[in-house]
């Protein structure tokens, strides 16, 4: 699974409507820059792509405010609605994806009623133990290398990632449980975007690019 589409999909509902500049600005104010591969030139692509798949419509807007040609900007169609769903919730519950899926979905998970996160994150938290149980059952990490030499550490690192990803599964569950964050149909959402010409502190510098997004 991709991060770049649920990520773009996601900032692009957000807002409504967005051009390429704006979607680039949110993911960068959220650091997907770092953890993802989120950079400008696969945003864009990103964008048109899924227009072409109609997962997303283009709109012709007005010209940038930093001058040049009319650039376009992007709404989420119906299928494109049901497509960012499904990778959200794919990306809560498989325990074998990148960590930068998973961040995405993190950062969307509250677009969700708060019984279906929970349950989702349950369904990762067994697939995490299922798959930790069929390992161990043939391997002991705790000085079990034994043939396998050096290559044992492999086993070790995954394990230990198993462990932390466990881990903290179960503690965002407990805060889900008790009552953190606002999940939908609870009130005034949580809003990560900025907003137009609102100056955004972890900005990359690069240029709009007008028309081209």
């Amino acid at each position: 699974m991709s991060a770049i589409r649920l990520l773009v999909l996601g900032a692009v509902r957000q807002h409504g409507r967005a051009h390429g500049y704006q979607v680039r600005n949110d993911l960068e104010y959220w650091g997907a820059h770092e953890w993802s591969q989120a950079g400008p030139g696969s945003i864009y692509h990103a964008l048109k792509q899924m227009a072409k798949q109609g997962l997303l419509v283009a709109h012709e807007s007005a010209p940038s405010t930093a001058g040049g040609p009319p650039r376009t900007e992007y709404g989420v169609t119906e299928r494109g609605v049901a497509e960012f769903f499904a990778l959200l919730r794919a990306a809560l519950t498989a325990y074998d994806q990148r960590t930068d899926v998973l961040s995405a979905a993190v950062g969307f998970m509250v677009e969700l009623e708060r019984d279906e996160a929970l349950a989702l994150l349950r369904e990762r938290l067994a697939g995490i133990e299922e798959w930790r149980g069929s390992v161990t059952s043939h391997y002991v990490p705790e000085g079990g290398t034994g043939s396998l030499g050096h290559i044992g550490e492999i086993m070790n690192l995954w394990i230990r990632t198993a462990d932390a990803g466990e881990a903290w599964t179960r503690e965002v569950i407990g805060r889900i449980e008790a009552g953190a964050y606002t999940f939908a149909g609870e009130g005034e959402p949580f809003v990560g975007v900025l907003g137009e010409g609102e100056e955004n502190p972890y900005a990359t510098g690069g240029p709009d690019p007008g028309d081209d997004g």
